[in-house]
């Protein structure tokens, strides 16, 4: 199987359902629903499953880091994390896969989850100019979830419980 055209298409269309989903969320439990919700398909499906994907199939994740603009991130990447690759790897998919989850629990869990979140796509930028496209939305997309977070507890004494059906839906 291969993924070509679809794991694109996923991260950048989860990434701007998070975005507008985030601008909206401190004044839409819905929005702010739809984001973290969101999050959770982009951390547990588009990263974790994808990775595991990939490790299975035996991608060694050399080049990755060929975008870097310097070379101590190239040359750490190739000859650290390559040659140990399914360690790194495996600890990066059990991170995408946990954390990915544990935005869905409601309260000082989920909040704890997106300040995770927000350290490892700031971790992105070294990357390459492409990870700074995509991390600074990104980043402002989880700061102002976390903010509508605390925002919701702190005017209804309870966070979104994203179990509920919205307001107004039909039983």
């Amino acid at each position: 199987m291969e993924v070509g055209w679809v794991l694109p298409v996923a991260w950048v269309g989860l990434g701007a359902v998070i975005v507008v989903s985030s601008i909206r969320a401190g004044s839409s439990p819905r929005a702010y629903r739809v984001g973290v919700l969101s999050v959770s398909a982009l951390w547990v499906l588009a990263g974790a499953a994808v990775n595991g994907y990939f490790l299975a199939r035996g991608d060694d994740y050399s080049g990755f880091a060929d975008g870097a603009s310097t070379s101590y991130v190239q040359d750490t990447w190739e000859s650290l994390v390559v040659p140990h690759h399914t360690t790194f790897i495996g600890l990066l998919i059990a991170f995408e896969a946990v954390v990915g989850l544990l935005v869905l629990v409601e309260g000082p869990v989920r909040q704890v989850a997106l300040v995770l979140l927000i350290g490892f796509t700031v971790a992105l930028v070294p990357f390459g100019w492409g990870y700074l496209v995509w991390s600074v939305p990104m980043t402002l997309a989880l700061v102002l979830l976390f903010r509508a977070g605390r925002v919701h507890r702190r005017t209804h004494g309870t966070a979104v419980d994203l179990t509920a059906p919205p307001p107004g839906a039909l039983p």
